[in-house]
């Protein structure tokens, strides 16, 4: 999915949760009001809109592997979201989840190499929220806006590619560093009450992503021999789909 269609995707689901505001019906269920808190354990599901710059070794010398790539995968993980109503329609909103596993292949004139490596991105957020509807409305959709500081974990690089960065010396090795940074998290969802506590949600988040990757090659003996740089653009789109309970 290319970053236009990740934009087309967000109105039309805007659009479902404008339809479900007017389409619910209020049910004395008093769901969610000031003060109340609401955990909400589900899966998270990334779909990356992913992009690279070619491989470009910075030392020794200057080469730009032209044609080359990588993609990254989609990936699933266990996700839990903490809700506190500051006011019945106002929220603030903490998610987290077991960070997802990445898997990144190469592309282009890397594509003969298979798997590049692997990662585990953290990425917890804040978000604040509005819920349209009435403290109790049985469905209440809802917009947000936040921030998140991603950060990877776990990285391990393919014998390929270790071998493509550390030639000719034998026997070499590589390792990679992935750069952090903080993002903003758009996000838009609802939320179907099916009593008193409990509840199920759907949500969609949209992060402008990209990442810098230093890969840093040593031989055998654990020389420095050579250092290469790209830059991946990731654009994941995150859907939540939980149960919450509300306390």
């Amino acid at each position: 999915m290319k970053a236009s269609s990740t934009f087309r995707v967000l109105p039309q689901l805007a659009a479902v949760a404008a339809f479900s505001a007017l389409a619910a019906f209020s049910l004395p269920v008093a769901a969610q009001s000031a003060g109340d808190n609401i955990i909400n354990v589900g899966w998270f599901h990334l779909t990356t809109d992913d992009s690279s710059k070619p491989l470009r070794q910075t030392s020794p010398g200057s080469i730009t592997f032209v044609g080359s790539g990588a993609t990254v995968g989609d990936a699933d993980t266990l996700g839990i979201a903490f809700t506190h109503f500051v006011t019945d329609n106002f929220a603030l909103t903490a998610d987290l989840g077991i960070p997802p596993k990445f898997k990144l292949d190469g592309d282009g004139t890397l594509a003969g190499l298979g798997r590049l490596g692997t990662a585990k991105q953290w990425s917890p957020a804040i978000l604040a929220k509005w819920y349209f509807g009435d403290r109790n409305s049985q469905v209440r959709p809802f917009v947000g806006l936040g921030l998140t500081h991603v950060w990877y974990s776990s990285v391990k690089l393919s014998q390929s590619l270790q071998t493509l960065v550390t030639a000719p010396a034998p026997g070499g090795t590589a390792t990679a560093n992935l750069s952090s940074s903080w993002a903003p998290v758009a996000n838009i969802g609802l939320t179907y009450n099916i009593d008193k506590k409990w509840s199920l949600g759907f949500s969609v988040s949209y992060i402008p992503l990209d990442t810098d990757a230093e890969i840093i090659g040593r031989s055998a003996g654990g020389t420095v021999i050579s250092r290469h740089v790209t830059n991946l653009t990731l654009d994941p789109l995150v859907t939540f789909l939980s149960v919450g309970y509300k306390f």
